[in-house]
């Protein structure tokens, strides 16, 4: 199989921000570099791309006490480079295709845990959007850079 045969994994993305408007990073646990994301996860078959964000904010980081601000209005597609393809994401999908929410935390710092059923991430902390493109993956930039300019006027408030 090629890797234009193989197909985008449907997933949800979540650009959580606290009161300060800055923004929830989590440090990946299965990544033998250094490498911090926004919560992100799949979504099941017949399920609301919201509703898998829930999901998969409470499956990562023990709570889904939020306020959905706005919905990305286009599926946004990253590709996986070269040398990850047929290892990460099981080895069944060339990247992933992903709707993604800007949610406000309504909770204090205390109610994030990430000793889950699901762990994903070993550490988390807020930043600013500059910083958090500085210390993602390189694969994953120009997708995040879009997200920052549909939700722009929401971030550092």
């Amino acid at each position: 199989m090629t890797v234009p045969d193989l197909p985008y994994r449907p997933c949800a993305g979540m650009l959580l921000l606290n009161a300060e408007g800055h923004i929830f990073v989590g440090k990946r646990i299965d990544q033998s570099v250094e490498a911090w994301q926004m919560p992100q996860g799949g979504i099941d078959d017949h399920e609301a791309p919201r509703d898998a964000a829930l999901r998969e904010l409470e499956e990562e980081i023990g709570t889904r006490n939020v306020k959905v601000l706005a919905e990305h209005p286009d599926w946004l597609t990253y590709d996986l480079p070269a040398h990850m393809i047929g290892v990460a994401l099981k080895g069944q999908f060339r990247g992933q295709i992903q709707k993604w929410f800007a949610l406000r935390f309504l909770g204090a710092d205390s109610e994030i845990n990430l000793k889950t059923a699901h762990e994903e991430f070993s550490e988390w902390k807020w930043v600013d959007a500059g910083t958090l493109l500085n210390i993602i993956v390189p694969f994953k930039r120009a997708i995040y850079e879009k997200v920052f300019a549909e939700f722009g006027p929401l971030i550092g408030r």
